[in-house]
């Protein structure tokens, strides 16, 4: 395992400090609460952006940006068997994985309060558990990712998109304290998954 340094960059959208405006990453415009992200693909950093200079990039597979969706999904059904989760090795029950299109690879990242880490997966386990979920052979490469909560009782599992899941990091390494991360920080990562939920079932109500 070894932390990735490119991905503490993106952090830094979720680490502004409070009532500092937020400007459009390519233009300069001030930019309202809600706008679009961009990804730039070869250092995973994200990048605020105008809905003009988004919609600039909406149709572009293999550019320096990529628009990052705005849609998250629950994946309701999803089938996992503990054995399997043991076998894809991973240290923590919090994280996600993408495809990283520059690396040619499937990464997984796992939140911490420095940052985020990078864990080395067994392919043939995700292998299998692709087999067994066809939703995941749906996620676009580098912009969206599995995130996995099984925190405590928690067996969720989400198609989200990649800033959403840099948010997770940020929060955690925002209220982190002490060597546990004290009871701040596990009710905003609670609070940050019963938002995702909502956030879910809106995008499926308006997409019914």
């Amino acid at each position: 395992m070894n932390a990735n340094t490119s991905s503490v960059a993106a952090l830094r959208r979720f680490v502004r400090p409070r009532g500092a405006v937020e400007r459009c990453g390519l233009c300069g415009l001030g930019l309202a609460r809600e706008h679009r992200h961009l990804l730039e693909v070869a250092n995973r950093k994200i990048a605020c952006a105008c809905d003009p200079c988004a919609l600039r990039f909406s149709d572009v597979v293999d550019g320096r940006f990529r628009l990052i969706p705005r849609d998250a999904r629950v994946l309701a059904d999803f089938r996992i068997e503990d054995a399997l989760w043991d076998d894809l090795a991973l240290p923590i029950n919090l994280v996600f994985l993408f495809h990283d299109s520059v690396a040619g690879k499937l990464t997984a990242l796992y939140p911490g309060p420095a940052g985020v880490t990078e864990s080395l997966l067994r392919l043939d386990a995700w292998q299998t558990l692709a087999e067994q979920n066809p939703a995941l052979a749906r996620m676009a490469p580098d912009v969206e990712a599995l995130l996995i909560n099984r925190v405590g009782e928690a067996r969720e599992y989400f198609i989200a998109p990649i800033d959403v899941c840099f948010e997770l990091v940020g929060l955690i390494r925002l209220h982190w304290h002490g060597l546990s991360g004290g009871a701040d920080v596990w009710r905003e990562i609670g609070g940050f998954f019963a938002r995702l939920r909502e956030r879910s079932k809106a995008e499926e109500v308006a997409s019914a």
